[in-house]
């Protein structure tokens, strides 16, 4: 007999968020039922735990999150059940391929995410919204930039010299944009001779750097043993890349409309897309097939 689903893994952009970057009533219904059916949600975000949790805020709910890739395991206000930084000898290997490239990117430390230079952040950000996103105005665009950076708390540093220097920072991952899909590969092909990371994606124009044991299905496996149950008691549902990991250890693994076909042939099931109330449309899908499985 089938192992009824105890826990769900969601990624955040792309899956439990719609395009305008909040939960629907619709998605957020489903979590509040899951729960009173019993099963657990965690959400499992590239984002850090500040940019992660003000949308679940904004939404009423209150959920474990797995943090940067895989990085940290937290609870809902903030203890932390799991960490695991990069090594700063990696740190400063990653920084002049980076550089070398030209890419911008950022660093999402123990004190915070980091930038440099506003203004750069604010141009190289805005430019790629601007071309991959779905805003009306330019005006739209800035005020998704602004949002971003306040929002997920983004300290400005000028320049990441001393922060490597400094042994008081922890660095969980970095998060490389560019729209230059080329330099992107290169930087990537440099980047994979390093060894000890992981090299994901969670959209076709950013490179997202962790430990190669911080990853959302490690993570997620970390999580599930900590509260009795198995991977095998698990759906994972994501979007992209960097939801491989957990979508293929997953007993039960679901791919947004919106995925990339390759993502979509590696899971069980595909729901609708992110605007359209996937996640919901997953999470009843399962819990008709636990009462199924009853």
């Amino acid at each position: 007999m089938r192992k009824l689903i105890k826990c769900i893994a969601t990624d955040m952009d792309g899956t439990l968020l719609n395009m305008d970057q909040t939960i629907s009533k619709e998605n957020a219904e489903a979590i509040r039922t899951a729960r009173k059916r019993g099963v657990e949600v965690i959400v499992c975000t590239g984002r850090s735990y500040e940019g992660a949790r003000f949308p679940l805020t904004e939404a009423g709910l209150e959920c474990f999150l797995i943090c940067m890739n895989g990085a940290q395991i937290r609870t809902f206000d903030g203890e932390i059940l799991s960490s695991i930084p990069l090594d700063p000898a990696i740190v400063r290997s990653v920084h002049p391929i980076l550089e070398k490239y030209q890419i911008y990117y950022e660093m999402y430390t123990n004190k915070g995410q980091l930038s440099t230079e506003y203004e750069h952040a604010v141009a190289t950000v805005a430019d790629i919204l601007s071309k991959i996103g779905n805003f009306p105005s330019f005006k739209k665009v800035m005020e998704g930039v602004i949002t971003r950076f306040a929002k997920g708390k983004i300290k400005f540093v000028g320049d990441y010299g001393p922060i490597f220097s400094d042994p008081s920072y922890e660095i969980y991952k970095i998060i490389a944009f560019s729209l230059n899909e080329e330099k992107l590969e290169r930087a990537r092909e440099e980047l994979q001779r390093i060894g000890g990371i992981a090299i994901s994606s969670s959209w076709h124009n950013n490179l997202e750097i962790t430990d190669i044991r911080a990853q959302k299905g490690i993570a997620l496996e970390t999580f599930v043993a900590l509260k009795g149950w198995s991977l095998k008691e698990t759906m994972a549902i994501g979007d992209n890349y960097n939801d491989v990991s957990m979508l293929e250890r997953a007993g039960f693994s679901v791919a947004m409309g919106n995925a990339p076909e390759d993502i979509k042939k590696i899971c069980h099931y595909v729901t609708d897309t992110n605007d359209n109330h996937g996640f919901s449309k997953a999470v009843y899908k399962i819990l008709e097939m636990n009462e199924q499985a009853i």
